[in-house]
């Protein structure tokens, strides 16, 4: 971004930090607000049938069992429960917002699980965490850059991290139609942002079938992943995509650097079903 000429340089830097710094916290409280409305995690939505689909082709059951993991960023403790399922020796779970007390109602007192309410820039640096996972998460920080740098001084040598991103590459259709719709929507009281996802669920159910028969953007995720969720889950998701205050869609390039920026090595990315990305990093 060009900075405008009649603007000191670090009158204009201070003045994105604030807007950053204010984007993020109206964001945590989106989420707060969202994850105490639409509190359980039932059906497939909460399956570690999903969870696997979401880190697969880069983890799997045998290097999940066992491990000392962290969830970035927990919400209502979906991925916890899968953690939990899958073996996993010791689970960190990270919330910054209100949907805090829906966490920890959600998974209950475990010896299994720790609790941690804060942003994910003051995750402790323990230095002997396996794997750091956030997932649907970065795309919704201004600057997630503090983010992924405490997450490697969480974790021991050989430990990764991996992020799943909204990417642009694959969504330049969707983009088109729904960012200037936003502009609106980020503004909606719940009440009436509900009604707006109902209606869109409705409209939106003949182009799902319609992807069953077609190649159209976005067919493999609806028909292999939004089709299985209970209706209700369905105007979730829809609800997810309108209300948070930021989002950001990452660019290959933008995700890979992501965590190369922050010190990672052996970064791969893979472009999950041409609408996400996949990535993971090594600490080395």
């Amino acid at each position: 971004m060009q900075r405008p000429r009649y603007a000191k340089a670090s009158g204009y830097e201070s003045h994105i930090m604030k807007e950053a710094d204010r984007l993020g916290k109206q964001t945590i409280r989106d989420f707060g607000e969202q994850w105490n409305i639409y509190s359980d995690n039932q059906g497939f939505y909460g399956s570690t049938q999903f969870f696997l689909d979401t880190v697969s082709p880069f983890l799997n059951r045998e290097n999940i069992f066992g491990q000392k993991v962290v969830d970035l960023g927990a919400g209502t403790g979906r991925v916890v429960i899968a953690l939990l399922v899958l073996g996993a020796a010791h689970i960190i779970a990270l919330e910054p917002s209100d949907a805090f007390k829906v966490l920890t109602h959600n998974i209950g007192l475990r010896r299994r699980v720790t609790f941690l309410n804060l942003p994910g820039d003051r995750l402790p640096a323990y230095g002997d965490i396996d794997l750091v996972l956030s997932l649907r998460v970065l795309h919704h920080i201004p600057d997630p850059a503090p983010v992924v740098k405490a997450a490697l001084r969480s974790l021991r040598l050989g430990g990764q991290l991996c992020i799943w991103l909204y990417a642009h590459e694959g969504n330049e259709a969707y983009l088109m139609l729904a960012q200037p719709f936003r502009k609106i929507t980020v503004h909606l009281p719940h009440r009436l942002l509900e009604v707006v996802t109902v209606i869109l669920h409705n409209f939106f159910k003949p182009y799902v079938w319609t992807c069953k028969i077609l190649s159209l953007p976005w067919a493999r995720y609806l028909c292999e992943i939004y089709d299985k969720l209970t209706p209700d889950k369905q105007r979730l998701v829809i609800y997810d995509q309108l209300k948070p205050t930021f989002t950001k869609y990452y660019y290959k390039d933008e995700a890979r650097a992501l965590l190369e920026n922050a010190g990672f090595k052996n970064v791969r990315v893979y472009h999950q079903r041409n609408y996400c990305w996949l990535v993971i990093g090594t600490k080395a």
